[in-house]
């Protein structure tokens, strides 16, 4: 008996040692089918509070997983705690206290101090910053994770997952090596920003490593901007089919806000002006 697509696909464990590409090279199936279609192995019902858990978060990033679940019940989703706490963790926000973080932390790793506090940001590839947000769908979600330069705001690179697993992480820190380099990289203290391979390719580069506060999401503020912005502009104002969908659409977006939408912070300049030194027409 063949097993299908969806049954392949569910076969794939990101957490293995085998990287996922090559898994799925062994079971013929095509990497499109496994990272263009979105997760659904959540109930109808955790997917609608996930989508609201993302929206509550989106607005409130400073709260926590009991905060969150109070939040929930006064918009109609009466669940426990435990209930919020686990899907926040499938969401890539650990359910901790003062506040949720981006991504799970890791502790195989050391953690290198914030470099930005009270550092005058004046020049772009000065600083950039890395993070990843949860993205609904029409039927389930996926994972996206953005590059910014933290001058300018320009979106060096950006990538898709189905999994929390660190692949798509380097795949957008590759595409942006490809631009610029930076002085200094700041993430929050998640495993796909703390394995070997992420540190490996900063450290070949000589770019000094920066990394949040636990509970301190305003040491990346500028890419929670950006998400609440992306969510507001276009992601919470459609339904995407899929992932297919998802990526042409944010193709779309990427390119509109990196060319097109001016900034007041940046003297009415885009991203990309500034980016690359420009004064606006």
């Amino acid at each position: 008996m063949i097993a299908s697509a969806e049954v392949k696909r569910s076969w794939i464990d990101p957490e293995h040692t085998i990287p996922i590409l090559r898994q799925c090279e062994i079971l013929d199936l095509p990497r499109s089918t496994y990272y263009y279609t979105p997760r659904v192995d959540e109930s109808d019902e955790n997917l609608r509070i996930m989508h609201e858990i993302d929206r509550i978060y989106t607005d409130k990033p400073f709260y926590g997983y009991p905060r969150i679940t109070q939040e929930l019940c006064t918009r109609g989703l009466h669940c426990n705690h435990k209930r919020v706490a686990r899907l926040m963790r499938v969401m890539g926000l650990a359910a901790t206290v003062p506040g949720p973080h981006t991504s799970r932390p890791s502790t195989a790793h050391p953690v290198y101090p914030y470099l930005l506090r009270g550092k005058a940001i004046t020049v772009p590839d000065q600083a950039w910053c890395a993070d990843i947000t949860y993205v609904p769908l029409h039927a389930g979600f996926m994972y996206l994770v953005a590059v910014l330069d933290w001058f300018s705001r320009y979106v060096l690179a950006w990538a898709l997952s189905t999994t929390l697993d660190a692949g798509f992480c380097l795949n957008a820190l590759r595409e942006a090596l490809l631009v610029g380099r930076p002085e200094i990289f700041n993430t929050d203290q998640g495993r796909q920003f703390t394995c070997d391979e992420w540190l490996a390719l900063l450290h070949a580069r000589q770019i000094r490593i920066s990394m949040d506060g636990r509970g301190r999401f305003f040491d990346n503020i500028f890419v929670e901007r950006f998400w609440r912005t992306l969510k507001y502009e276009e992601i919470y104002l459609k339904e995407y089919a899929d992932g297919r969908d998802l990526t042409q659409q944010l193709q779309r977006y990427m390119q509109f806000y990196n060319t097109e939408r001016r900034h007041s912070m940046l003297g009415d300049r885009t991203p990309r002006e500034t980016y690359l030194g420009r004064t606006p027409h």
